[in-house]
Parts: structure tokens; sequence; C-alpha cells
């Protein structure tokens, strides 16, 4: 088992936890939520308690549930946080499906080699399912569509890997934040921002330049909607591109309405009788499943989605004892003993 002597795991060390007045950031860092900075305090005071009356020691048995159904992801984070601790760890693998009070993990193992970090735990394993759950949703809406997860503006940094690694795990096809990608075993996806073309004052200059400077096996995707009329645009890159072009971007803003399907079906039709069939249209911008599907019908062939990943709620875990000392035990309202799950796997 890990020594202790880092961990917070009486009210005096909490006292003395110093935090630096010069930090520079306020998001914890791995060895703070490895020590258990991150957990609640009546945690601590449990330790406390228990050691008071020696049973710090006590064998137990936890279940994890989930509130509401989703896909788990988060996984190999909590399996990472309790590692060589000695406990015996059972879980649906990540990426699997859950009905709502179904059983996801399952800890056994001396309470003080895990309670601690029941805040810990419960929240990756909420906010990563809640994540994948979302990229589960728009990913079906897509259908065979490649979906990307642009989300990470729209969380603490701190966070915004693990949000776009859930996300593929959640079933989308890539992500542009270049640490979640990795984590995730992919390379980032991404083109240019509308600030390049501001910039550089002129749609079809930027896409010639983006074509002379990118190494040949990135693709040549280009921002429509700076300027121009989008559908004028569209034409204006793809004559300029000609069979290097792979697709256009739409990413109209919702002060003029947004991408319509009548707009994606007009650009189809305009590239189409211009001999530019093999021109994608790629979609962003306040897309939920519903318009996922409309535009998809429409003609869009890829679709990058940002806040309706990244601002998915967490899906509320729960972590019950189940069994003390080999003893089926619950709290009023929940049945005794362990629940009965043959699709969890064992990974300690």
């Amino acid at each position: 088992m890990q020594s202790d002597k880092l961990e917070l795991i009486s009210l005096d060390q909490v006292r003395r936890l110093h935090v630096a007045p010069e930090r520079r950031f306020f998001s914890a860092s791995h060895e703070e939520i490895a020590q258990g900075a991150t957990t609640d305090i009546y945690f601590v005071r449990s330790y406390e308690v228990l050691t008071h009356l020696g049973l710090q020691e006590c064998a137990v048995t936890a279940e994890i549930f989930p509130r509401a159904a989703g896909i788990l992801a988060g996984v190999p984070e909590v399996l990472n946080l309790l590692a060589d601790r000695g406990l015996e760890i059972w879980a649906l693998p990540e990426g699997e499906s859950f009905a709502p009070k179904e059983v996801v993990m399952r800890i056994k193992g001396p309470y003080n080699r895990f309670g601690l970090f029941e805040t810990t735990l419960l929240g990756i394993l909420a906010s990563s399912s809640g994540w994948a759950s979302a990229a589960r949703n728009v990913k079906a809406a897509a259908g065979d569509r490649p979906v990307y997860c642009f989300g990470a503006r729209h969380v603490h940094p701190a966070v915004a890997p693990v949000m776009e690694r859930a996300a593929i795990i959640g079933g989308v096809d890539g992500a542009s934040c270049i640490l979640g990608a990795k984590l995730a075993g992919l390379e980032p996806v991404g083109t240019l921002p509308h600030a390049v073309f501001l910039i550089a004052g002129d749609t079809v200059k930027v896409a010639k330049a983006y074509h002379q400077t990118m190494p040949p096996g990135a693709r040549r995707l280009v921002l429509v909607d700076t300027f121009k009329d989008e559908a004028e645009e569209a034409m204006r890159v793809a004559e300029a591109l000609g069979a290097d072009l792979y697709g256009i971007r739409l990413d109209t803003p919702s002060e003029r309405g947004g991408v319509t399907p009548e707009l994606v079906r007009e650009i189809r039709a305009r590239l189409d009788a211009g001999g530019h069939r093999h021109v994608k249209i790629f979609v962003s911008g306040g897309l939920y499943p519903e318009k996922i599907q409309a535009l998809g019908a429409a003609g869009a062939d890829a679709f990058g989605v940002g806040s309706f990943i990244s601002g998915a709620a967490p899906i509320d875990m729960t972590m019950d004892l189940k069994e003390v000392q080999g003893e089926a035990v619950a709290k009023r309202g929940r049945i005794p003993g362990v629940t009965p799950n043959p699709r969890l796997q064992r990974m300690v």
C-alpha cells in the first residue's frame, strides 16, 4: 500500500495545509488530488473518529451507482487514484452504457485505503460520464458522419483535456484540444480561426497561404463565413484550390441566424453545379442533436460540437457501503448486501 504520510488523514494535517499566495492557478495539481486535498472535510473527520474507535481498517464493500442513464468514463483515473492500495475493484468497462442505479463500480478492502477519496472518485466519474454521454448523443444524431469536440474554450483549462478525452470515449471522432486528443491516443484536429481571416483581409488569400504552409497530409478545410455570402465564398475557395480543397466550414454566428439547412442545401447545390462535388461541408457553432440531424439531412458532411458536450451536466454518482466485515448492510431505503451485476469486470 502507498504511504499515507502525504495524505490528509487528520484534521491537524488539514490545518497545516498551506496554499501559497503566489499560486498561479486555482486548479488542483495531480499531487493535491492524490493527497486528498480535493475531498470533502467530513471524510477526514471520519478517519479521526474511526481511528479513535480502532475501526479505521475495517473491511468493507462499497458500490457506486448513477442517478441517470449514460456512458461510463473516467475509470482509468479512478484506478490510478486507488492503485497499489491492496483493494479489489470491479467496474463496467469504460465506454459502456449504464442504467439508472446500476452498479458501475465495486470496491472491496479496508475503509482507510479509499474512504478519503470518495468525493474525488465520484467527481471523476460524474463529470466524465456526463461529457461522454452528451458526446454519444451527438454522435448518434450524426450517424456515420464525423463529429469533433470543440468544447475546450467553454470549460476551465484544467479540465478541458478531461472533457475532450471523455467526449472521444463517448464516441466522437476527434477533439481540438491538444492534450485531450493526445490523452485519447489521437492527434488534435482543427484548421484556422476567424482571427487569421480578419487579419489577412481575404478568405481566398488565407486559403492559398494555408495550402502552401500546411504539411501535405493536413486536410485543406477553409472557413467561408467571415466576409461575404457563404455560398459565394465557398465557390471562390473551391475555384482557387480546386482538387486540393477537402472542404469548407460554416460557422455562421447566431446574429445572422446561424447555419441553416437551407444554407447547406444551397452551398451543396452550387458546389456540385460548379464541378466541386468532392468538397465536404463541415458545420460548427451552437450544434445539438436535433440540429445535427436536420443539417445532415440537408447535406452537411461533418460537425464540430462545443457547448452541448462541454456544458453537459454531470451524472450524479453515489457510493454506498453494502458490506461491513462481511455482513450485509445498507442505509434506510437501500437494500443491504452486494448488488448483483454480471456486467462488472475485475479491474484490480
